[in-house]
């Protein structure tokens, strides 16, 4: 099979088998493009004549380009699902990957508020106005559940179910999950929506989304971002310590401090690999390691 061919296959795999998010198969595809030119360069023309000095080749001359180590640790773990699933699918006889030490990126450790700056932020919002109203919901409902602001911006009036209980969130890659609506988020939705809610929808029954711009719309992210930092701010809170991710980081952090298990958080988060939520026993880690600090035989 053809270098094209086989990208073109793996891409497809991506989006409709494997169920991943249009960015990240778009990443991705624009990786293995930049690979198979690389490879073509070099008079390689098949799948199957890819080794692995010329995945060591590439990702060394990806690092003496000063590419980013995050743009190469991307890059690598394109190169080794794509040679994974060629493998898994038969069209080459052996994967050059396998057991390779390839670029891992340097995983910064999230930024998080304490517990004690989100309720200040959030218990600052306590007026009666349906802009108080809402904005205490938005960000009760962001911390309180985990949201990606995405996820935030997307949800709609039917998204609450088991009589208030629970909301239902649709996250990447179109994937559905279910996660408990904390009392909260509960009183400061229940709040909202019988005094403030109406204000924004005007009246328009056809307009389902959850949370409402002045104009009747639904939230863009930069919206969200917008309210968030100006809440912040009146709470005294740095404008770069605040963004919608920082909230769910807050979030997996503070249920972590707090003794959620880690396989429970991952649920939560929507997160497909447990890798990408073992970063937050870092973030608890560090915080430990500061505390340690007071010690007096420290």
């Amino acid at each position: 099979m053809t270098l094209s061919d086989a990208i073109s296959a793996f891409s497809l795999a991506l989006r409709f088998e494997r169920g991943m998010s249009a960015n990240t198969c778009e990443a991705y595809d624009r990786d293995l493009m930049f690979f198979g030119e690389w490879l073509r360069g070099r008079g390689k023309t098949s799948a199957a004549d890819v080794t692995r000095d010329d995945i060591a080749r590439f990702l060394r001359g990806e690092r003496e380009a000063g590419l980013k180590d995050s743009t190469r640790a991307r890059r690598a773990a394109a190169i080794r699902m794509w040679l994974k699933y060629l493998k898994e699918c038969r069209i080459i006889s052996s994967n050059p990957a396998e057991l390779m030490d390839t670029q891992k990126k340097a995983i910064p450790l999230p930024r998080v508020l304490s517990e004690d700056e989100v309720a200040s932020m959030l218990d600052a919002i306590d007026g009666l106005e349906p802009r108080e109203l809402r904005d205490r919901a938005m960000l009760e409902t962001l911390y309180g559940c985990g949201l990606r602001v995405s996820e935030l911006c997307d949800l709609k009036m039917d998204d609450i179910v088991a009589e208030g209980e629970l909301l239902r969130v649709m996250g990447k890659g179109s994937k559905e999950r279910i996660v408990p609506l904390g009392s909260a988020a509960g009183r400061a939705l229940e709040a909202y929506f019988a005094s403030g809610r109406g204000v924004f929808s005007k009246g328009d029954l056809a307009e389902t989304h959850m949370f409402l711009t002045r104009l009747g719309r639904p939230f863009t992210r930069q919206g969200v971002f917008k309210i968030i930092r100006e809440r912040a701010a009146a709470a005294g809170i740095a404008a770069e310590r605040i963004s919608p991710h920082v909230l769910r980081h807050c979030f997996a952090s503070h249920m972590l401090s707090h003794g959620a298990d880690i396989r429970v958080i991952q649920e939560l988060l929507g997160h497909a690999d447990i890798g990408t939520t073992q970063i937050y026993t870092h973030v608890d880690a560090a915080r430990f390691a500061e505390i340690h600090k007071l010690h007096p035989r420290h």
